[in-house]
């Protein structure tokens, strides 16, 4: 496959950025999208040129760093994908890509493709845990919980961290996200103790990181590459809402 790629440069976030043309030749339709980005910058470097600097780690789908707007859509147009698995034969022979990173205030610009995401991590550490004793593992039995909700909180606990529902979203809002480890550590008594306390502290950080609200309109749930649902905006607010009652 051949392929025209418009992508993204931008040397820092003092740089104003701009999409530069690349060619994309002799590509794989076996290739992931990074592994074509792969032969690119190594086109690039044998001509001793700047390689496109874009994030990436695990390549299968489960570490959240891959971060690429995909032709105006995070992860690409293939549903629950992320980009290192997005492979090339889902795209036509000649077809014109244009590859951009996040854009979000609370994300500021690295370099080309990348962008810094460690508010994520700040929202975490703010209430994303559980405190418990440290010694040996508990017996997996002694605190029974229902079928469903530990399914539930799987489902939520499958986010990856990978910031496509802010990236989709015009608000640049993060709920979706904070939803998500809100949800998977209330729905299990583990993490009944702290939950006032977690919901109240993680809330706290996403606004002070600058995300933006939520107007329900759904595009991160149709980004997500791990299909996390809406419901889980539901029980965030649910949880904040009783944190607040009971002050």
């Amino acid at each position: 496959m051949n392929l025209k790629l418009l992508v993204w440069r931008q040397v820092n976030g003092s740089d104003a950025g701009r999409l530069v043309p690349y060619d994309a030749e002799d590509i794989s339709p076996d290739m992931s999208f990074l592994e074509m980005l792969d032969v690119v910058n190594e086109n690039l470097i044998r001509r001793g040129e700047d390689p496109i600097a874009f994030d990436s780690d695990c390549r299968e789908g489960i570490c959240g760093m891959c971060s690429l707007v995909i032709n105006g859509v995070p992860h690409g147009h293939e549903h629950a994908t992320t980009v290192c698995q997005l492979h090339m034969r889902h795209f036509e022979d000649g077809d014109t890509i244009t590859v951009e990173p996040w854009r979000a205030k609370a994300f500021p610009p690295h370099k080309d493709l990348m962008v810094d995401r460690s508010a994520f991590d700040r929202i975490i550490a703010a209430g994303g845990y559980v405190s418990v004793n440290v010694g040996g593992a508990p017996e997996a039995n002694s605190i029974p919980i229902p079928r469903d909700a530990a399914e539930a909180a799987m489902d939520s606990a499958a986010c990856i961290g990978c910031g496509a529902c802010v990236a989709a979203c015009k608000n640049a809002s993060a709920v979706l996200f904070v939803g998500a480890k809100i949800s998977h550590l209330a729905l299990l008594p583990q993490g009944h103790p702290e939950r006032r306390r977690r919901v109240a502290a993680m809330v706290a950080q996403m606004d002070a990181e600058g995300f933006g609200s939520c107007s329900n309109e759904g595009e991160c749930e149709a980004v997500c590459p791990k299909e996390i649902s809406m419901a889980n905006i539901a029980c965030l607010r649910r949880e904040f809402v009783r944190a607040l009652w009971r002050r």
